[in-house]
């Protein structure tokens, strides 16, 4: 769901912050904050008047049941460990300390916790646990939970989830209802952020299990939903808590109003969308460009059964691309990748198969602050000056574009530029196949994606590879190799897209930090060890204003944008969605909501439209 940020991975990576400042003095000698709201920078949106989200509606009915449906897989319920696929959904079954609006990038507000505490230099905080606060077997959620779940973090989590606790120092148990965060940074926000999101798992129920490993027993959780049944692999349903006991928090009124939320999972994109025509799934995410202009011709659309919108996509984006694996001698050289990248042409792929509504990506923040726009900013200058023998002279000087073609499909002149980098690189073109200078040996090169869309898009780019003298293919796996591929850094060229948590932070050591390299299930896929980006990563986390961060984050952007770890894509500025029209829904949405919402709710007579 768009704007439930439930998934307490996802949320501990949250800009958040702090606003509705009420202070006070626990010690004569220190100055504490205490808030029910945190923005990390400025001050929220919304003060503590606020009864319900403007894009909720509190007066909503409850009941009914919408299907979604899923693609890929899951087999286990375990979201904390490298191991298993776990299903995208599960966060409905979790609450967090705080939580974000749908209206705003960087703020939150208080869940299972009443308020927080912390001193003028921000070197701990003190989250305030609601009394009334409880999982579904009735045991109040306390402290003790909270600190059960940031050891397990420590010791058994995912590397990626991981490095968003790096500046969390440790977890201390105060009282039954008060939980202390130590941090190892002074005067720095984001921290207090990252643990903000952190949703608890309960400690006397993990007792008798191991939390180590992946399990398809239902857990316990402390959300809007609980599990009810599930096929692995198939199936997930999940069932309204009817006495959940966060229901008529201000964060809560007008939502999670479907009794029964059901996600059917498909391998095939093709498969699910004919499942979705035919009425066994209710609401569709559009995401290839083809079906959405040629194949909702159809009846039921016509006829107003089904109904389709296009919205303005508001979201920061993460990069999508070709990760180049920067671990393989062969990408090394820098010329090598930005040859390969003059092979790319989007152009003729905007022209012939994208229907032109696609923005080429331009940096690894786009559609948003936080990515370069033009040439460097003085700002920018200063803070890469430093760096200046350790960069590409383009850095320091130059608006970054990819290459571009006419969109003939020809690209003759970036071919001409590709095979001058090869050639500089050690590779020469012979009898029409590039090969090392030395060796003879021909370049190979294969792209692994677990998208048939993607695999389609992709063909005219292995096709331009070719014709430079490239042993070039594309290989399609199912979503569950694709991870462990990943996993193991067992690729040449491998399709995704990073995400995005604004405002960026800890999360930039695990995409680019020179440390994740070699740590297995990082998401520093390109394998980048780029010093300089350390640097500016550190830099970025330690921001104390927000212009600061966000200049700050285009030097990164620059950085990584000129050493060329990529093959940039595309992305669409618009949200595409179609439903079946059996659902009432808020005339508001949240600025950073679009398609189906948890403010959702079935509507019994548009439902019995359908049917007559």
């Amino acid at each position: 769901m768009t704007d439930s940020l439930r998934l307490p991975w996802r949320r501990a990576a949250m800009a958040l912050g702090l606003a509705g400042l009420i202070p006070f003095s626990a010690a004569a000698d220190e100055h504490i904050t205490k808030s029910w709201a945190i923005a990390e920078f400025g001050e929220p949106l919304y003060d503590e008047t606020i009864e319900h989200w403007p894009y909720a509606n509190p007066d909503a009915p409850k009941g009914g049941t919408i299907t979604l449906g899923a693609f890929g897989t899951f087999d286990t319920f375990n979201p904390y460990i490298l191991k298993g696929e776990f299903p995208g959904s599960i966060g409905l079954i979790y609450d967090s300390l705080m939580e974000g609006s749908a209206d705003e990038l960087v703020s939150a507000y208080g869940v299972i916790a009443e308020s927080v505490e912390y001193p003028e230099d921000k070197s701990w905080a003190i989250f305030n646990i609601r009394p009334e606060a409880r999982f579904h077997d009735g045991v109040p959620i306390t402290a003790a939970d909270f600190k059960f779940t940031f050891d397990t973090i420590r010791e058994h989590g995912r590397p990626f989830l991981k490095s968003f606790y790096d500046d969390v120092e440790s977890a201390e148990v105060l009282s039954d209802h008060r939980i202390r965060f130590n941090f190892r940074t002074r005067n720095s926000m984001k921290p207090i952020t990252i643990v903000a999101g952190t949703s608890p798992q309960p400690r006397h129920y993990w007792e008798t299990r191991d939390i180590s490993r992946t399990t398809l027993e239902p857990p316990l959780g402390s959300g809007p939903y609980r599990i009810k049944s599930a096929e692995p692999g198939r199936t997930i349903v999940y069932e309204r808590v009817e006495d959940y006991w966060a229901a008529d928090l201000p964060v809560n009124r007008g939502r999670n109003n479907f009794d029964i939320i059901r996600y059917e999972y498909y391998r095939d994109q093709t498969v699910q969308f004919e499942a979705f025509k035919a009425g066994k799934i209710d609401y569709r995410s559009e995401g290839e460009v083809k079906r959405w202009f040629t194949g909702y011709d159809i009846p039921q659309v016509n006829n107003g059964q089904i109904v389709k919108v296009e919205k303005p996509n508001n979201n920061p984006r993460g990069i999508g691309a070709f990760f180049i694996n920067n671990r393989r001698d062969k990408f090394k050289d820098k010329r090598v990748r930005e040859a390969i990248v003059n092979l790319y042409d989007f152009e003729a792929i905007q022209r012939t198969l994208l229907y032109g509504q696609y923005r080429r990506i331009k940096s690894y923040f786009p559609n948003s602050d936080f990515g370069v726009s033009g040439p460097p900013t003085p700002e920018e200058i200063a803070i890469l000056e430093p760096y200046r023998d350790q960069l590409p002279p383009e850095v320091l000087s130059e608006t970054f574009e990819p290459p571009k073609s006419d969109g003939s499909g020809r690209n003759r002149q970036n071919l001409r530029r590709a095979l001058a980098l090869f050639k500089e690189a050690g590779w020469e073109l012979r009898d029409n196949r590039l090969v090392n200078a030395e060796s003879g040996e021909q370049f190979q090169l294969q792209i692994i994606t677990a998208s048939p869309p993607t695999l389609r898009m992709a063909e005219p780019f292995v096709q331009s590879m070719r014709r430079a003298g490239i042993d070039a293919s594309i290989r399609l796996v199912d979503p569950a190799q694709w991870r462990v591929i990943g996993d193991d850094f067992d690729f040449d060229l491998s399709t995704g897209r990073l995400n995005f948590f604004p405002p960026p932070g800890t999360e930039l050591r695990s995409y680019f930090g020179s440390e994740a390299a070699g740590l297995r299930g990082s998401a520093n896929s390109m394998g980048i060890k780029n010093p300089v980006a350390d640097e500016l990563i550190e830099q970025i986390i330690n921001a104390e204003d927000l212009e600061t961060l966000k200049a700050t984050t285009r030097a990164l952007d620059r950085v990584l944008l000129w050493n060329h770890y990529l093959v940039p894509v595309y992305y669409p500025d618009k949200h595409w969605f179609a439903y079946w029209d059996k659902f009432g829904m808020p005339e508001k949405s949240g600025r950073y909501s679009a398609g189906f919402s948890s403010t959702w709710w079935y509507d019994e007579a548009r439902a019995a439209k359908l049917t007559n």
